[in-house]
């Protein structure tokens, strides 16, 4: 089988790229940003075309933190709504057998109810912070199930809750969460700063999966049954949650990423920001029932994660 692993170099992609080139009887296909532009219509449907591809995982985006979605709505929403539309419709001119996209668990309205179920998708109003990524992400979900009424294709959909991992991206402004925490709270130790100050309350709830166990889901899905997941799921909710189906507070999430880093000095959350939904934890139990859940626990893929940051990502910013 030849796999086309879009966004292969990305956290998400470099996983389920590793995991792919264990696997006996596939073979794997990439091509970098420089290589293939995504956005460009024309250049992906000739990529498809000149290659003989069996399956695809849509793993490249365009993706950031509250931050860098408030500074580049535009941004977000333009480019993964064309990397999605592009690879899906190429995907169908040229008879891919599977192709398993990728989304996020921010499409999920900002009072879901918690833990958030598939069916919860389109039952309300959208976080703002990230609305137009979520936008694009939804639009992916229904591509795929159109292509599937319309043309009978096996095009399936994964929405991940938060990840985090090696290659991660560790920038201040731009990134999410955990690396944000990891760099500060690790500038903080170096610098010896008495203080380090957090956005928001830090009372808000997230779960956090770990970037292997993600790339693992990722495959059992793509690889199930066709009988089995339509079996599992609807023409028109047809995707499934990936996650671990624990939260922590932000609060809780610091004091720990401040334990691992070894940073002793005081932990202050800037109330004037803002917090984002209060929760977001997903209801894994459709992907429970198909015989997958997650290995690594959050301490000690924290751990995993600021050694990697130590060897290939320190820096004082």
């Amino acid at each position: 089988m030849n796999i086309y692993v879009a966004g292969n170099n990305g956290m998400v992609g470099s996983a389920i790229s590793s995991k792919i080139k264990a696997l006996k009887g596939t073979n794997l296909i990439t091509k970098n940003r420089n290589e293939l532009d995504l956005t460009n219509q024309a250049a992906v449907h000739n990529f498809f075309q000149n290659n003989k591809i069996d399956a695809v995982v849509i793993a490249a985006a365009k993706v950031g933190g509250i931050q860098a979605n408030n500074n580049f709505p535009a941004d977000f929403i333009y480019q993964n709504l064309m990397i999605q539309s592009n690879i899906i419709h190429s995907a169908h001119l040229c008879d891919v057998k599977k192709l398993l996209f990728l989304g996020s668990s921010c499409i999920y309205p900002k009072m879901a109810n918690q833990p958030m179920k598939e069916e919860e998708l389109l039952s309300g109003k959208l976080e703002q912070t990230n609305e137009p990524y979520a936008i694009a992400k939804i639009a992916g979900i229904k591509m795929c199930e159109s292509y599937n009424r319309q043309h009978g294709h096996d095009f399936r959909s994964v929405m991940p809750t938060n990840l985090y991992g090696p290659g991660d991206n560790f920038h201040l402004e731009n990134s999410h969460v955990i690396p944000a925490l990891i760099q500060k709270f690790h500038n903080a130790k170096e610098n010896k700063r008495p203080k380090v100050e957090i956005w928001g309350s830090g009372k808000q709830m997230r779960e956090f999966l770990h970037v292997s166990d993600m790339a693992d889901a990722a495959l059992h899905i793509l690889h199930l049954d066709k009988k089995v997941y339509l079996d599992s799921t609807k023409k028109m909710q047809s995707h499934v949650n990936v996650g671990t189906g624990e939260d922590i507070s932000i609060k809780d999430l610091a004091v720990t990423i401040s334990g691992v880093v070894g940073y002793e000095g005081q932990i202050q959350f800037d109330t004037s920001k803002p917090d984002g939904p209060p929760r977001k934890l997903m209801n894994v139990s459709l992907l429970n029932s198909l015989g997958w859940r997650y290995k690594i626990n959050l301490k000690e893929g924290l751990k995993e994660t600021y050694s990697w940051f130590l060897t290939n990502e320190c820096r004082s910013i």
